[in-house]
């Protein structure tokens, strides 16, 4: 039995080896036949679609010769005389044959339209067909416009798995856990209206009213400033349905669990200890702002509150915070300061630093410290709980308004320099870190599991010795791997 991939690099594999399938072009021939979906593809096409405009005068014997190899190598056991089973002829040409299951993309589409009443069932096979993603479908072939199409129909498959996943969830009432899958989902693809009304409902099903407002009021100027269009009839619905509380928004069983359980098993989740979090502002009026946005998000618990650097100090060696949100100035001890000594302790606790007017000097000197990351004080709730649960997760969160002041320092810098011993795919890495994108926006934006970029952003922080991806940040902006204005570029941001 063959296994054929073409959800992220093509290959295919037999008995736990992969085969050796030649050189691109003869790839090419077996990932067209595997586009048709077991359908014929007559040589003629195969020969317009491999050497697009200027076929080689021995294109129909170099075809020939591509699958008489191909069928080597995916039957090596047949007999001379034995018709091939898996790239079969069909006149005019050739066709793969194959079972659904054995070709990723075939069943990854076979789950995506299957259609099923059952929630639980529909959750399942979302899950299962977003698992066969290992990157960009058809990677290798991008040049070809029949696997360019090929793989952006796929994409568009792949999106609509991820918001039938968490329309499937949100039916069973699991409202905490596809909150920050949405959140990533919506910032990266902010034209899918669908998108947007599965974050509204999940939020207002959370008990966060306003919230999910504001994310509908995101949606409507994003449609406005990108297509000049208001809001569709079913975000306009769901908005007034909001505004009245209507009783249909609710969680359909009342008695199905999760709805206040805060997201998955661990900090914060189902079945997990609800993340801890300290506060430390001089400014009573900021706490009690603060207070009252814990208190409303299910899975965080505030342990403390501090009025300057040496109560956080001390409140973090007693209390064991996950998360310290601190303002960066603060009387007796500042923020700064403070951090530094909490960071040099002990497996210390994950510090966002806290700014009202984002053009602090100190910023650059707190990244280094190994900070995960800057938000606003006047921050919307949601970027502050997202703030919170990015840091734990291993994210550097940094506001686009922070960002502006903070990489103006590095805007004469021109001669990339990037640490020895990375490789080009550890530098992409970086570099979407350094735009800001979380461990989630970069598993979306490679089509990779979410687990492998976390993996990797590890190993790279291990290897260049740095305490936290915001140090990554830092070290991308002083290497001249991103620069202020170029094509890398862009407002740094994890929501």
């Amino acid at each position: 039995m063959v296994i054929f991939r073409a959800l992220g690099p093509f290959g295919a594999i037999s008995n736990g080896e992969t085969l050796d399938l030649g050189g691109q072009r003869q790839q090419a021939v077996l990932a067209r036949l595997l586009v048709a979906g077991g359908r014929a593809v007559p040589v003629s096409v195969l020969i317009d679609e491999l050497w697009p405009g200027e076929p080689p005068a021995q294109a129909l014997s170099t075809i020939q010769g591509y699958v008489s190899r191909l069928r080597r190598a995916l039957e090596p056991n047949r007999a001379p005389r034995e018709e091939a089973g898996v790239l079969v002829s069909a006149p005019p040409g050739y066709a793969l044959r194959a079972d659904v299951e054995d070709v990723d993309s075939w069943h990854f589409e076979h789950l995506v339209k299957s259609d099923h009443e059952d929630p639980a069932v529909t959750l399942e096979r979302m899950e299962t067909a977003l698992a066969l993603w290992r990157g960009p479908a058809l990677a290798g072939f991008q040049e070809l416009a029949w696997a360019q199409t090929e793989a952006t129909r796929l994409d568009g498959l792949r999106l609509l798995a991820v918001e039938r996943r968490a329309d499937a969830a949100l039916r069973l009432g699991r409202t905490g856990p596809v909150i920050p899958d949405l959140e990533a989902h919506a910032s990266a693809h902010p034209l899918r209206e669908e998108a947007w009304r599965l974050l509204a409902l999940a939020l207002y099903r959370a008990g966060r009213q306003g919230d999910a407002l504001g994310a509908l009021r995101r949606a409507r100027e994003t449609l406005r400033d990108e297509l000049g269009l208001d809001l569709g009839p079913a975000l306009q619905r769901l908005e007034q349905d909001i505004l009245v509380q209507s009783e249909h928004l609710d969680v359909p069983d009342p008695a199905t669990p999760d709805r206040a359980a805060g997201g998955p098993s661990g900090p914060g989740g189902a079945g997990g200890a609800a993340l801890r979090v300290l506060i430390a502002d001089d400014q009573a009026l900021v706490r009690t702002g603060l207070k009252v946005i814990l208190d409303s998000e299910p899975g965080l618990e505030l342990v403390g509150e501090a009025e300057n650097g040496e109560q956080a100090i001390a409140l973090v060696q007693s209390a064991r915070p996950d998360v310290v949100l601190m303002d960066i100035q603060m009387p007796r001890l500042d923020g700064l300061a403070a951090a530094r000594r909490i960071l040099a302790a002990e497996a210390p606790p994950r510090v966002i630093m806290m700014t009202t007017f984002g053009t602090d000097e100190n910023l650059y000197a707190a990244l280094r410290a190994g900070v995960s990351g800057f938000v606003l004080k006047t921050s919307a709730p949601e970027q502050l709980i997202a703030a919170v649960r990015a840091a734990v997760a291993g994210d550097a969160l940094l506001d686009p308004a922070v960002t502006t002041h903070l990489i103006a320092a590095f805007a004469g810098r021109r001669d990339p320099a990037a640490p020895e011993g990375l490789s080009d795919s550890d530098i992409d890495l970086i570099k979407l870190v350094a735009r800001g994108f979380t461990n989630r926006q970069i598993a979306m934006t490679l089509a990779v599991p979410e687990q492998e970029v976390a993996d990797e952003v590890t190993a790279l922080l291990r290897g260049l010795g740095l305490v936290d991806r915001a140090q990554l940040v830092v070290l991308a902006y002083e290497r001249g791997l991103v620069s202020p204005g170029s094509p890398d570029t862009r407002p740094l941001s994890s929501l």
